[in-house]
């Protein structure tokens, strides 16, 4: 596999059920992600497209075909090696915040940190440098509860990149956000994904959110299709 690939899927499948009772969701789905790319997987709500990120993230097994993240094969790696690829290698920013709410926003950040060894005192400085590149000065100390919505979501896309991850994968990032919030967030995603993400892998419903990554794809029950801009 060619030094700059990060993600390669081939010919995946999923479904459920079994015999008659079963359900495909998709199959066939083969794509490879390289440095440095910001990619949108679009399609309706239902179709698949949380489980094909839980695919990408070795967080789930599909029913055939190949994911190799690193290029190394997730099928072929232990739970606890697969546990270490992620926690080095990938980024996730979801719709929901999914913050710890016991922790303040500047520990929220620095937990990947801290689970990766370095100590509180650079973890903490990290996650407050961070916290400012993304417009939260001063709110290092705030707890989830006391945040707004696009204040928690800026803190969840600080805590996604604090380790800087070859691959971001983001579900649905603005989902949970009114449209004039959504385009800030969005806007600032793509800013500091470019400065500490080596990709980007967008699943999204929303076509025009599609439309400002770089390649658009359809995820239908045959696969993958391009999406050429308008």
């Amino acid at each position: 596999m060619p030094p700059d690939v990060l993600l390669s899927v081939a010919e995946v499948r999923k479904g459920f059920g079994a015999d008659a009772a079963r359900v495909e969701i998709f199959a066939g789905v083969s794509l490879t992600i390289a440095a440095g790319d910001f990619v949108a997987i679009a399609g309706p709500s239902g179709c698949g497209k949380s489980t094909l990120l839980h695919l990408f993230a070795g967080l789930d097994k599909p029913d055939g075909g190949e994911i190799r993240l690193l290029g190394k094969s997730w099928g072929e790696l232990s739970l606890e090696a697969r546990a270490s690829l992620r926690g080095e290698a990938i980024g996730f920013v979801f719709q929901l915040h999914h913050l710890l709410p016991e922790l303040t926003a500047e520990e929220n950040v620095a937990l990947p940190l801290f689970i990766a060894g370095v100590s509180e005192g650079d973890g903490r400085k990290q996650a407050r440098e961070l916290l400012a590149e993304v417009g939260l000065t001063g709110r290092a100390g705030a707890f989830p509860r006391t945040l707004s919505g696009g204040e928690r979501q800026r803190v969840a896309i600080a805590r996604a990149v604090v380790r800087r991850p070859r691959l971001l994968l983001c579900d649905e990032p603005t989902g949970s956000l009114d449209p004039a919030h959504a385009d800030e967030v969005f806007t600032l995603l793509v800013r500091v994904a470019r400065e500490r993400a080596g990709a980007m892998v967008l699943v999204t419903h929303d076509a025009a959110l599609a439309g400002r990554c770089e390649r658009q794809l359809r995820l239908t029950v045959a696969g993958l299709d391009p999406v050429s801009p308008d």
